[in-house]
């Protein structure tokens, strides 16, 4: 094969224009394809808008979202429980990098979280609002009219009448209005429509499912979450301080807590004493008295398990109750040094508690020196001989407080923070008798002498706690509101058929009245055959059939009249 080059000049050789006009004409592109001009900047933004707003980028997000929670759910949430987000991070240092760097441990606040949440809120409207003008606009139009011929798809009956084809058609209109359906005249048939109820609840379940984003973004924004313990006779005032933990949203302040406070008066619990459900709590509700803002008038009330005080935009939730023996320390002069009512945590269903009891400046040793005190204590509300190691009923039936003593360094000072459940032996040394560590069971009003002149530690009654956690959810009832609405609204869509029904009424040759209905649904459907049908009978009711043409006319009947038998049938 030659070859081509051009010549000196630079100028192709002749055939040229000829090749390139042959290889434009062998392209299989579109010749405006090829000379398609760019889209520009608005074209772009349009051409995202309406993939955006697709339902299938809709349907995308959605499950992305789903996804998206997924991790939220495994991996602990800074926002949730800081100390298991920490005890990760320590015992998987290279994982927890990752993790933070994803925002896996903040997942509904992380920006990628965020972004899809966004993204989905705005695919949703963009969704609604055009169907939504679209469904406004078929609602104030009338249904279409009756087509030339009838859909293949479409259920059909058609009969011969000797009434008159205008009584038929009003006979048409009157039954289809009495059906509930939306009829009118067209020409020489009515037209009649029904099924709106299913656009509505489609509508209302998007719709739904955008007020159900708001309200959980609004909620998880501003809610607060505290819990506090409180002994018989003490009381809470709703500041962070008070609280023994708290948790909020990025967005809520110490502003937004509502002003109250409640006293706790008495905890009352009872539980079955026999049968298969001993032990069961049977009442188990906490007296109060609660005042609103600092000079409010106090008002006394009950908190029950399911029973919250509802307190402003707040509620108090009774959660937990155990007990706190009252505890007083002397040093070995005599000297109270320590007295207090100490909450113990419960360890089972018979509330078999443990904790412990730290006195800051308690014991000088043989030397002088000031050494703290820690005992550990270990709490049976009914102690029965032989089991030593947990109560036999919940209820305080023979109460024993088992105690071990340290001495030493409590490790409080040291900047650490610490729980106050649990003893650092780190710097303490136990106490000790002649046969080893020493540890007594203390009933009430019953005291332990500590070695070497330490002092003593007695057991003097039990009191009871309870635990009140405090939350604040806005946007909880929306969300509720939303849940609900988007449940029926996925029934009417999924349940309610949108159909059409056309009558159409003429004169035929022989002066004969041709009655023909058909109906159609958007989707396929067995009920529509049926309720044309039932319509079919009605209609035959007022407008009989008439008698077949003879034999020997010389007019050709219509083929599809069916005059002998009821349409319905």
């Amino acid at each position: 094969m030659s070859k081509t080059t051009p010549d000196a000049t630079g100028t192709p050789p002749a055939g040229d224009e000829d090749l390139g006009a042959a290889g434009s004409q062998l392209s299989t592109a579109p010749e405006d394809t090829l000379n398609m001009p760019s889209l520009g900047v608005i074209g772009w933004v349009r051409w995202f808008w309406r993939q955006l707003t697709s339902m299938r980028v809709a349907l995308l997000l959605l499950l992305l979202l789903s996804l998206g929670a997924i991790p939220g759910s495994l991996i602990p949430q800074s926002g949730t429980d800081e100390t298991k987000v920490a005890d990760f991070r320590k015992n998987n240092p290279t994982l927890g990098d990752l993790y933070d760097k994803l925002g896996l441990f903040h997942v509904y606040s992380s920006v990628w979280f965020s972004a899809i949440y966004i993204l989905l809120f705005v695919s949703l409207i963009g969704c609604i609002i055009p169907r939504t003008w679209q469904f406004v606009g078929q609602l104030r139009g009338r249904p279409p009219g009756a087509p030339q011929a009838p859909d293949p798809t479409a259920a059909y009956t058609t009969w011969r009448t000797e009434t008159e084809p205008e009584q038929v058609r009003e006979a048409a209109l009157a039954l289809l209005k009495k059906r509930r359906f939306r009829a009118h005249l067209a020409g020489d048939a009515v037209a009649a429509e029904k099924g709106y109820l299913r656009e509505v609840g489609n509508l209302a379940f998007h719709i739904a499912l955008i007020v159900m984003l708001i309200a959980f973004a609004w909620g998880q924004l501003f809610k607060m979450e505290g819990n506090k313990l409180i002994v018989e006779g003490g009381g809470f005032s709703n500041t962070l301080t008070q609280y023994d933990d708290f948790k909020s949203g990025s967005l809520f302040t110490a502003d937004d807590l509502d002003p109250f406070s409640f006293n706790l008066k008495d905890f009352q619990g009872t539980y079955e004493k026999s049968g298969p459900n001993r032990g069961t709590a049977r009442t188990f509700q906490a007296d109060v008295t609660y005042s609103l803002g600092a000079y409010g008038k106090s008002k006394k009330t009950i908190i029950k398990v399911n029973e919250p005080l509802e307190i402003g935009d707040s509620k108090v939730y009774l959660t937990a109750h155990g007990y706190a023996p009252v505890i007083t320390v002397r040093d070995g002069k005599g000297n109270v040094v320590y007295h207090d009512a100490v909450p113990l945590l419960p360890l089972d269903s018979n509330i078999t508690s443990s904790g412990v009891v730290k006195v800051m400046d308690g014991y000088r040793d043989p030397q002088g020196k000031r050494e703290q005190l820690g005992f550990e204590a270990f709490f049976l509300p009914t102690y029965t001989p032989g089991n030593e190691v947990s109560s036999t009923f919940p209820a305080l039936g023979n109460p024993v407080l088992n105690l071990a003593g340290y001495y030493g360094d409590l490790g409080v000072d040291a900047g650490v923070p610490q729980s106050v459940y649990q003893l650092d032996k780190t710097h303490l040394k136990p106490f000790k008798n002649g046969k080893g560590q020493q540890r007594e069971n203390l009933r009430p009003g019953e005291t332990m002498t500590l070695p070497n002149g330490a002092g003593s530690i007695t057991y003097e009654s039990t009191e009871e706690w309870a635990n009140f956690q405090v939350t604040r959810q806005p946007g909880s009832g929306w969300a509720l509101a939303g849940a609900i609405a988007a449940i029926f609204g996925l029934a009417g869509s999924l349940f309610i058929q949108r159909r059409r029904v056309w009558v159409r009424a003429v004169r035929g040759d022989d002066g004969i009245t041709v009655v023909e209905m058909a109906g159609l649904g958007r989707s396929e459907s067995a009920k529509v055959p049926e309720e044309l049908g039932a319509l079919a009978d009605a209609l035959y009711d007022q407008a009989p059939g008439a008698p077949e043409p003879d034999e020997d006319s010389t007019e050709t009947p219509n083929p599809q009249a069916v005059p002998a038998e009821r349409p319905g049938k």
